[in-house]
């Protein structure tokens, strides 16, 4: 059986909802981040030396990567669902956004939270330019790249329900968790991006997306 090592307020929140939409039998193991450093605690870091979330156990197999995992978990449990068939008009979109979730997104908000930490974790006297620095990082390539990708996520969702259609993907379990960062940390306001909040709000409805952050128990995924 798939166990579930899970890390509080991590992306490891899209494995919990994929397997909760499923229905799929699972253990899950929960795991708080150490609270001064805010890192995985050893005994998660026994199961993923890098500390990284999400990772699965199932039998003599330890899996990380958040679409690694979900490809393996809808190998053995998808029945066709969520992963629209080759040669579909869903197919396209869906591994659009399903590796821009990894691929380009996160990887954009990640080196965004990372910058805003730098320039205020920075020594006293370093800070100016620290800021200066990042200032100029985030005009010249961050800021850029992400608006233009949060502009073409607005188009996507105003053209259909879920990111590939009308239908729940693993494209929007991937989506989603970046989705919330992006809208609490990258100017994703609801006032210029109102598609992209609408879908938030969908998701947040959705049961199994419920039943997850119910199993989850900390009433948010942010840090």
């Amino acid at each position: 059986m798939i166990t579930l090592h899970h890390l509080e307020k991590s992306q490891s929140i899209r494995i919990l909802w994929l397997l909760e939409e499923l229905g799929a039998p699972y253990e899950i193991k929960l795991y708080d981040r150490d609270p001064k450093t805010r890192l995985a605690p050893a005994a998660y870091k026994a199961v993923s030396p890098l500390g990284t979330a999400p990772v699965i156990t199932d039998g003599d197999v330890t899996l990380a990567e958040t679409n690694a995992i979900i490809d393996y978990i809808l190998d053995q449990h998808g029945n066709g669902r969520l992963r629209p068939a080759a040669g579909t008009p869903e197919r396209a979109p869906y591994l659009f956004w399903f590796h821009t979730a990894q691929g380009s997104l996160q990887p954009l908000l990640t080196n965004k939270f990372v910058m805003m930490a730098l320039t205020t974790r920075a020594p006293f006297l370093v800070r100016p330019i620290a800021k200066s620095l990042v200032a100029a990082l985030d005009a010249g390539f961050f800021g850029p790249r992400l608006d233009a990708l949060m502009g073409e996520i607005e188009t996507a969702l105003g053209k259909s329900a879920w990111f590939a259609g009308d239908t729940l993907t693993a494209a929007d379990i991937v989506m989603g968790y970046s989705m919330e960062l992006a809208a609490h940390r990258a100017g994703m306001t609801e006032k210029d991006f109102p598609n992209a909040h609408r879908f938030l709000k969908q998701m947040r409805k959705t049961p199994s997306y419920i039943r997850a952050m119910e199993k989850d128990g900390k009433g948010t995924i942010l840090l």
